[in-house]
């Protein structure tokens, strides 16, 4: 089959590998039809590289049909169509229990000392081959994936497998009162998702990003945009909520943030190091680009929250644990439980109406082959490009 592949520090390529098979008997393989570009995809492509091996097959949003069911599989059949979440959760362990599926004890990397496995994502998360590719094996048929019907467009349910839970999880993190003012950091895929969730809930909204054409595009949503080069982000956030700064705060960005030169330097050096010598610094040493991290501690209001949705890695960021102890700052982060989800998410899915644009989300919808180009693109944030769709 064809997948996209890791191969080294900005080079992604399309190539043959092996088809996946049934190993366990509650494995499905499912025949993918649409599969999603991550900014977490970005990491991979030059930050976490001492953790890839070329030849790692990358993606984590995909959906599809089921087209080889396991023996002990009883909740799906062949021709069901399902959409794969990006943890790879059992569904039946303590934390999955207790709605905890990106801690999944089935699947955690304590090699790593890291959480659940994810589809795609690197040595650190199980290097479990991902789902920008023709088929992909998903195990814990019975439980992972989600069973939506036939019918409407990929698009309709593609984003139940990351965009869509981990957006949600971020408000709900936030847990913002109704008249609260919500700001959200950055205007990608999960800024631009959150933006939605919290002007269908009432809330006034302010998001913030660069590029013009995501701010345009968020305005024409109904939020306030905010241009993070027109001046200091805080002041303005203050401006407008009567000096208080925002109730809640949304941070959606993580460590592909602009700014902090010294830091993007390290990165880069630490990216070009051999993985042996690289792996061990970064786990203990490395440092993020923390600018969107320290414009959420500035502009929320004292007493508010701020939910993490953006992916950080560094074991040695340096934060300002005085102002946030001064100004009484709530946090609450972590990568979203998909499965936890899906019931509340599945309200704004299953009418005949499409209450966040989600068919329309996409601005970019391509053929898998065309892979090594978007992502360059989508990480120079060209060409209007918010979020990508492969067909394979």
């Amino acid at each position: 089959m064809k997948a996209v592949t890791w191969q080294g520090k900005r080079d992604i390529r399309v190539e043959e590998v092996p088809d996946p098979r049934i190993i366990d008997p509650d494995d499905i393989i499912v025949e993918i039809t649409s599969t999603g570009l991550c900014g977490s995809d970005l990491h991979l492509y030059e930050v976490l590289t001492a953790f890839m091996t070329p030849g790692d097959v990358v993606g984590h949003e995909p959906m599809g049909v089921v087209v080889e069911a396991g023996p002990e599989v009883r909740e799906l059949a062949v021709g069901d169509r399902v959409v794969v979440p990006f943890n790879v959760s059992c569904g039946t362990c303590w934390m999955c229990q207790h709605q905890l599926h990106s801690q999944c004890e089935t699947t955690q990397n304590r090699d790593q000392g890291t959480g659940a496995s994810l589809f795609g994502y690197s040595k650190l998360y199980g290097q479990v081959p991902g789902g920008q590719a023709e088929y992909l094996r998903v195990p814990f048929g019975n439980q992972l994936p989600i069973k939506v019907p036939h019918g409407p467009p990929d698009d309709r349910f593609l984003y139940l497998s990351d965009v869509m839970p981990t957006a949600w999880q971020a408000l709900q993190y936030a847990d913002p009162l109704p008249d609260s003012t919500v700001l959200v950091l950055g205007a990608g895929p999960i800024g631009d998702m959150v933006t939605r969730f919290a002007l269908e809930a009432g809330h006034r909204v302010l998001t913030v990003d660069r590029v013009p054409e995501r701010l345009a595009r968020i305005r024409a949503l109904g939020a306030e945009v905010i241009d993070l080069d027109s001046g200091n982000v805080g002041e303005q956030v203050r401006e407008l909520t009567d000096g208080r700064g925002a109730d809640a705060v949304v941070e959606a960005v993580g460590m592909e943030a602009h700014g902090s030169p010294i830091v993007e330097g390290l990165t880069k050096v630490l990216s070009r190091m051999p993985s042996a010598a690289a792996q061990p610094l970064m786990r203990k040493a490395g440092v993020d680009r923390m600018a969107a991290l320290n414009v959420a501690f500035d502009a929320v209001r004292r007493g508010g929250t701020i939910s993490i949705a953006g992916v950080y890695g560094g074991a040695m960021d340096p934060m300002p644990l005085m102002q946030m102890f001064d100004k009484q700052v709530q946090i609450r982060m972590g990568q979203a439980n998909v499965r936890a989800w899906t019931n509340d998410l599945m309200t704004f899915l299953d009418g005949d109406d499409d209450p966040l644009g989600v068919e329309g989300f996409a601005t970019h919808r391509l053929p898998l082959s065309e892979a090594p180009e978007v992502y360059r693109t989508f990480q120079a944030k060209g060409d209007g490009m918010v979020k990508v769709v492969f067909t394979p």
